[in-house]
């Protein structure tokens, strides 16, 4: 679904005001919404705008394009700027993370599987049942095989 932030028209005949909405592309003007991130008044003088900037870069970030009279919104309130600085959360948590082709720093006691010392047990004393694996099951569950059958 291609999602777009523009504006919704609200107010009386010659009084336009809009609300700032995120909604499918393919929706009319004023169609259904997923979610209403603000509102903006031309009649004020000066304008009045209110942008939930939180919800804005979220859909930003989700990949919603603005549309013109939007974006122009955005950098008034700083939304537009929260998106390029990268101040989303997820966005952080994500550039957080190594990427793959980095080595880590330390090994993971967990994931290092060293041969054992001689005279040295490889088996443990007391296995519990979360170290035994039933029969057939793998380490990691990979995504279902597709057995060529259409769903």
């Amino acid at each position: 679904m291609a999602v777009r932030l523009r504006l919704k028209r609200t107010g009386k005949k010659k009084q336009p005001s809009y609300r700032v909405v995120a909604v499918d592309s393919r929706k009319p003007r004023d169609g259904r919404v997923l979610e209403v991130i603000g509102t903006y008044d031309p009649r004020q003088e000066p304008s009045a705008i209110s942008i939930v900037n939180e919800r804005a870069v979220h859909w930003l970030s989700h990949g919603a394009q603005p549309s013109e009279t939007v974006s122009k919104l955005l950098t008034i309130s700083g939304a537009w700027d929260d998106f390029r600085s990268g101040s989303d959360p997820q966005a952080a948590v994500a550039d957080a993370e190594p990427s793959p082709d980095v080595a880590p720093a330390a090994p993971v006691p967990d994931l290092v599987l060293d041969a054992p010392a001689e005279g040295d047990d490889p088996s443990p004393a007391d296995p519990s049942p979360s170290d035994t694996a039933p029969e057939g099951a793998t380490a990691v569950d990979a995504e279902p095989q597709d057995d060529g059958e259409d769903r």
